[in-house]
């Protein structure tokens, strides 16, 4: 290790019991370098930040290795000693900010209450101190947010709230977790470059865990790739991204796009239509919680779903989208305008003037992948009954109990899953596997349309492939319509018809994925567009 290193880590190995997780590992990080850390979901990234961090479970112990920061091994200090490293020498951004705030203290407090441990500045210094970082980080009015709680900012000013935080005491290295993967492109791409601005401001060395390629094609300088507890490939960004040598890392870059292939537009009848659609929520205040004014969730939006065709509904978080999704369903009320459905005996029936009785045999029509698929399963079921749920409740198909059970193998081998996993709870899943069950459960009810919330945001790239693929297969089986919601533009080409895009509740721009991606008109289409991290730019618009 050269004096110039500041972190060098040396043939490190993690066990939990006889489980090896990490398997001798070793790679330095100079002064100023953003060395990226890739891999799927479990193949030890974020334990790897862990021990730099020496925050380890007790039940994982270490083998064998050295964790060396400025000359120092950091496994021989004792505890006290090591609480001063954490956040002055090395700060960590995780990936979900709202979890990582305290959501019952002000935000300034937060951020204050590390400059008073670590460097033992008093009350109006600290604050002092707190809104010069909210203004390097870019929070606007950062006097005023300093009184915030954390619910009161986006997802983009919490993660620059978090920032501010880790670079407080001036660390020399800055452990960046997935710090951008719950977040919107437009946000997405503020976050990096502020990042790589501190870093040319500060000479700040930054280890970026991810599993998004084009986020590391855009961020760092040295990559490498970590699979099943081992490092099988590093290299420098140009030779990483140029010429790969491992079959796996060939594939993660294979997946980091997904293949675009513009859909044939082909006649089609209408299966859905909403016209001039709003959802206002009130805004209530004072002790008799009056209502001072409406949030206009949706504001006038007319759209048109066909027959085995999948919309892409386009925008960022608060824009709308997930509000219509909801709508359609029926969960939540709307304020004015009409969803018209197909299979009603009138083409002047509206879903939204349906009573619930009414509404109930059209649920079977209409299914939801949800984004996150282990809140969207109940911990308590099985597979099985989870799948068998809709087809007793809604009256599907046969009602015997062993006819239900072959249909459940049946949906399970459809979406690539074992039989036998029907006997199994949410829990024993990977993320992948669980969106899966999230399928066939809405499969089950034999539906014609499917509303995807989000359904691959949450998902590795390689996963994020397979859902795609086996999406666009069942599509075609069964002649289903998806109104597929999603912030991803990547994805767009590889599972849409057709594209709305929206902001502020209403839809700015719509038509085929060809007119959208190629020839955006609304400047907010066009910054969104910009806003992909370049390698994306590079494959969607050759």
């Amino acid at each position: 290790m050269s004096e110039s290193t500041v972190l060098s880590v040396q043939n490190l190995v993690l066990n939990i019991g006889e489980n090896r997780l990490i398997d001798d590992i070793s790679f330095e990080i100079k002064p100023a370098e953003i060395f990226a850390l890739v891999g799927e979901s479990g193949s030890g990234k974020s334990l790897t930040s862990l021990a730099i961090m020496r925050l380890l479970p007790e039940v994982i112990t270490v083998d064998s290795g050295d964790i060396v920061l400025h000359q120092q091994n950091l496994f021989e200090l004792p505890e006290y000693q090591m609480q001063k490293v954490r956040g002055k020498q090395v700060a960590m951004i995780f990936q979900e900010p709202m979890t990582s705030l305290n959501p019952v203290m002000k935000v300034g407090d937060q951020v204050s209450e590390v400059l008073k441990l670590h460097l033992g500045l008093k009350n109006s210094a600290a604050r002092d101190k707190v809104v010069s970082l909210f203004e390097e980080v870019g929070i606007p009015q950062a006097k005023e947010r300093y009184d915030w709680y954390p619910h009161q900012l986006s997802g983009g000013q919490k993660q620059r709230v978090m920032i501010a935080m880790a670079l407080a005491c001036e660390p020399d290295l800055l452990i960046a977790d997935e710090p951008t993967t719950a977040l919107d492109v437009t946000i997405q791409a503020q976050v990096l470059e502020l990042l790589k601005s501190i870093r040319d401001k500060r000479g700040l060395s930054i280890l970026f865990i991810t599993h998004d390629m084009g986020v590391v094609y855009e961020m760092a300088d040295t990559v490498a790739v970590m699979k099943q507890g081992k490092i099988i490939e590093q290299a420098e960004k140009e030779k990483f991204f140029n010429e790969a040598s491992h079959p796996y890392t060939q594939k993660l870059l294979q997946d980091a796009v997904p293949k675009q292939k513009l859909k044939p537009q082909l006649d089609s009848t209408k299966l859905l239509e909403l016209n001039d659609l709003k959802v206002h929520f009130p805004i209530k205040k004072g002790l008799f919680q009056r209502t001072v004014g409406m949030v206009k969730a949706v504001d006038g939006v007319s759209l048109i779903i066909e027959k085995g065709q999948t919309l892409a509904l386009v925008g960022e978080s608060g824009s709308g989208k997930s509000t219509i999704g909801q709508a359609i369903l029926k969960l939540v009320n709307t304020t004015d305008g009409k969803v018209f459905y197909a299979d009603l005996d009138s083409e002047t029936i509206s879903l939204t003037d349906l009573s619930e009785r009414q509404m109930k045999p059209l649920r079977k029509n209409i299914q939801v992948i949800f984004q996150d698929p282990f809140s969207a399963l109940n911990p308590r079921m099985t597979v099985s009954e989870i799948i068998r749920e809709g087809m007793v409740s809604l009256k599907v198909g046969s009602q015997n109990k062993q006819d239900q059970d072959n249909r459940i193998d049946e949906l399970l081998t459809q979406v690539g899953l074992e039989v036998d996993f029907k006997h199994r709870y949410p829990h024993e899943f990977s993320g992948g596997q669980r969106q899966r069950i999230g399928i066939a459960r809405a499969l089950a009810v034999e539906p014609e349309l499917i509303i995807c919330d989000e359904p691959t945001s949450a998902l590795d790239v390689t996963v994020r492939a397979q859902v795609l693929e086996l999406l666009e297969s069942l599509q075609k089986q069964y002649q289903l319509s998806y109104l597929f919601i999603t912030h991803d533009l990547s994805i767009i080409p590889a599972i849409a018809h057709k594209v709305a895009v929206m902001q502020n509740g209403k839809v700015v721009e719509q038509g085929t994925v060809e007119e959208i991606m190629h020839n955006p008109q609304h400047e907010y289409t066009q910054k969104l567009l910009n806003s992909a991290p370049q390698l994306i730019r590079k494959v969607m618009f050759a």
